[in-house]
């Protein structure tokens, strides 16, 4: 019985010694595996860069913007899509996802009042203030004759 008592005492220690480990192993776990998947592409993925950023410094490669402007009725729709995902309820309620969305829907409303030659301060509000410049420069849209809403 004493032994018994001693095998079980020993076994709850050593399982009390072990946890820390095993917990720091499964926390761990996923970084190691991502280390190792990873490193095997190391190699041609650390050339590539060091090959650009040769080029870059030579002076071969030079950053642009893009030197396609969205035509006007791109923007539209792009509006429109925003809209619908603005007014509808998400499936994932997240105000990340809704801020993100309602970034996007005012830097395609200022593109689209650039476009027209219309004025908008939309960069410069937030709060409601820049809610309720987003409802006029919506109604400047509107009356320059854009449909930012589908029927």
């Amino acid at each position: 019985m004493a032994i018994t008592h001693m095998a079980v005492l020993a076994t709850a220690l050593l399982a009390l010694l072990c946890l820390p480990c095993a917990v720091a192993v499964v926390v761990c776990a996923d970084e190691l595996v991502a280390r190792r998947l990873f490193s095997r592409g190391g190699r041609q993925e650390t050339h590539a860069l060091r090959c650009l950023e040769r080029e870059f410094s030579a002076g071969n490669l030079e950053l642009r913007p893009p030197d396609h402007e969205p035509s006007l009725e791109e923007l539209v729709a792009e509006l429109r899509r925003l809209d619908r995902q603005r007014r509808s309820s998400p499936t994932i309620d997240s105000a990340a996802w809704l801020t993100a969305v309602l970034r996007a829907y005012d830097h395609r409303l200022a593109m689209a009042s650039r476009s027209l030659g219309l004025t908008e301060h939309l960069a410069q509000l937030d709060g409601m203030d820049r809610e309720i410049e987003r409802v006029r420069v919506e109604g400047l849209l509107h009356a320059a004759g854009l449909r930012l809403r589908a029927a």
